[in-house]
């Protein structure tokens, strides 16, 4: 049987696209949530501890990802560190952080076009955008990475244009009044919308086997991603808290242009100018999670976890089966979620993620000394140590304050452990036989 594959055509530029594009929506909706568990301040701590587990975390995941390029990312790396079983883990916490992403982000696009055209109704504007880049991804990766690019250096320079426009407004009593709202609980309720701000770079991973010079381009791409990500969520935070009612924006889905219409007055068409062209920002994150999910639908189908028809490749090189099955759950999650329920949920699966990762690294420095690893981890074992810990702590404060969401993500988690079981492990069995 021949061994599904995906087509090398991405380079540097592509990659820093995709892992800021993946991400950026983060800045434009979501993280205003986390104002109200916090408070600014409480947040920024919170944002600021995340920050640090994710630059610690990225370096280290650098690594692995250079040296062991595949579709499958987080799958792949704690199968070769733990087995069957730490893949299978990896590989589920990875599904639920990209599956359940895009329709969190779709439910933005939704609302910051009726912030342009209130008539047209949010539930169906998110759905069609779910619909829309299902489509464009069935085109392949190529296509994909080139809009995703465009996309993302308009979302970015738009981010600019608005940290300008607010700074002349820019009051530290309105950033400060409250900003301990909560106290130390109240911080760790906020973590997941901290975590939202950087939440998906990982996603770069599963686009490597697509990558020309995975050696070469992938440290790049992420490294210079989450330099710019840092840079940008400090700045919307900063910028958006300190021009009006903070508390106005921590319970919406379209805080940038409502911070636009604090600072400049209701009637300024900047206002709708930056709810059009933040629609830009939403897009690129909403098509690369598709790019994500899709591939690592394809790769842990391709290991046996999941059903073989998820690994078709159409004549585009792209994974159709799997990206349909990624737009289909989108619209399912659209009808039956929220937004703040989605992207907690994203955010458990991503930090469970985060943790076997860290621990696979340190297991393939002990069981596989001679891979060949073109990126190590710098200040190793202290970055991945505090990536690891971190990653820990954020997900026990996240189960503990969403206990009911957390039993969901067990529930899945536990019907697609019996389908392993049964299936999955001898088709790995039999694909390592073949080798």
């Amino acid at each position: 049987m021949t061994t599904p594959h995906l087509q090398k055509s991405l380079g540097p530029m592509h990659l820093w696209g995709l892992a800021v594009g993946l991400v950026i929506s983060g800045e434009y909706f979501g993280w205003s949530y986390g104002w109200g568990k916090a408070g600014t301040l409480g947040f920024l701590a919170a944002t600021v501890v995340v920050a640090i587990l994710y630059t610690t975390f990225i370096f280290s995941f650098t690594e692995l990802t250079t040296a062991l390029p595949s579709a499958g990312g987080p799958f792949t790396y704690a199968h070769h560190a733990f087995g069957p079983w730490g893949g299978f883990v990896a590989g589920y916490a990875t599904l639920v952080e990209f599956v359940f992403a895009p329709p969190a982000i779709a439910f933005a696009v939704g609302k910051y076009v009726t912030v342009v055209f209130p008539t047209l109704p949010a539930a169906w504007i998110a759905a069609g955008a779910v619909v829309a880049f299902g489509a464009l991804n069935l085109l392949g990766v190529k296509q994909s990475a080139r809009f995703e690019l465009a996309v993302t250096l308009l979302a970015v320079c738009e981010l600019c244009l608005f940290m300008g426009v607010t700074a002349p407004h820019f009051s530290t009593d309105n950033f400060l009044r409250d900003g301990w709202m909560g106290g130390a609980p109240g911080i760790f309720a906020a973590l997941p919308f901290a975590i939202w701000f950087f939440l998906g770079i990982e996603g770069v991973a599963m686009a490597s086997e697509e990558v020309v010079n995975p050696n070469r381009d992938l440290p790049r791409g992420y490294i210079s991603g989450i330099l710019t990500l840092v840079v940008l969520a400090l700045g919307v935070m900063l910028a958006a808290g300190g021009v009006g009612d903070w508390k106005s924006l921590s319970e919406i889905d379209f805080p940038i242009p409502r911070a636009v219409q604090m600072a400049l007055g209701d009637d300024n068409p900047w206002n709708k100018a930056f709810a059009g062209i933040g629609v830009f920002g939403l897009i690129a994150s909403l098509n690369g999670i598709v790019i994500g999910a899709s591939r690592q639908l394809f790769a842990v189908a391709r290991a046996g976890l999941l059903p073989h028809a998820l690994t078709a490749v159409n004549r585009h090189h792209a994974p159709h089966i799997a990206v349909l099955v990624t737009t289909a759950i989108g619209l399912l999650s659209i009808v039956t979620g929220t937004t703040d329920q989605v992207i907690t949920l994203s955010a458990i699966g991503a930090v469970l993620m985060y943790l076997v990762s860290m621990a696979a690294l340190f297991q393939l420095r002990k069981k596989d000394p001679n891979l060949v690893r073109p990126f190590r981890a710098p200040v190793y074992p202290l970055f991945p140590a505090v990536a690891l810990l971190l990653s820990a702590v954020c997900l026990i404060a996240m189960v503990y304050y969403n206990l009911m969401l957390s039993g969901l993500f067990l529930g899945l988690m536990a019907a697609c452990a019996v389908y392993f079981r049964q299936r999955g492990l001898q088709r790995l069995h039999d694909d390592e036989g073949m080798a």
